[in-house]
């Protein structure tokens, strides 16, 4: 049952008309799930519902004939390719000296999707293995374009950091943001909110699952 009222609702269906992908964002068993190098944010992930949220919309958009998008980040398992030019990647960077890996190396389980994601045969993954958001250095908006995608439903982790970078992205390149309010998170959880709040719901319009079910359906 949405909550919108009739103008937000209709906003809502023109949005999620016939031109419409979800994007999903580094929902991967080595960023979310087991193994993760961030703890507070799997627990985060685990008490908002993101992952079971995400899969729910998965699932709708593919049964809808929508296409559902996987924006990924791996690392080769030399290291090659990365580099640690921020205290995110620098994190990773220490790990593979003290460990000799990372969670989401290429091959391994870590660099898979969680599985309320898939993959199905039909969705597109888009890897990359350097870089915080998706659209840089990747073929991501080249895809999408040949797609005659207009507008984006994104989903994923985290708020403060890959998801902000990938709205940013898509608004400079044209596209129309939906995001799923309860299918993405951050850490500290306060502040997410606020990047939401302040900054995302400025770019993006800002829904809960139930609201863009209930269009689809």
């Amino acid at each position: 049952m949405t909550s919108l009222d009739d103008k937000q609702l209709a906003r809502l269906t023109e949005l999620l008309g016939g031109d419409v992908a979800v994007l999903t964002m580094e929902l991967q068993r080595g960023v979310v799930g087991d193994g993760a190098l961030m703890k507070a944010l799997v627990d985060e992930v685990e008490r908002v519902g993101v992952r079971r949220a995400a899969g729910r919309l998965c699932t709708s958009a593919r049964a809808h004939g929508v296409p559902v998008v996987h924006c990924t980040a791996e690392n080769r398992p030399d290291g090659i390719g990365a580099t640690d030019n921020c205290k995110v990647f620098a994190m990773n960077a220490r790990l593979r000296r003290d460990t000799g890996s990372t969670p989401i190396d290429q091959g391994t389980q870590g660099a898979r999707l969680v599985p309320e994601l898939g993959p199905e045969s039909t969705d597109v993954v888009v890897s990359r293995i350097h870089g915080m958001t998706p659209f840089t250095s990747t073929s991501l908006d080249q895809i999408l374009r040949n797609m005659g995608i207009r507008t984006i439903v994104v989903t994923g982790v985290s708020v403060n950091l890959g998801i902000l970078g990938t709205v940013i992205s898509a608004i400079d390149l044209g596209y129309r943001v939906v995001l799923v309010r309860d299918a993405v998170c951050g850490v500290p959880a306060e502040y997410a909110d606020a990047v939401i709040d302040n900054t995302l719901s400025l770019l993006a319009t800002v829904v809960h699952l139930d609201d863009v079910l209930s269009v689809w359906n």
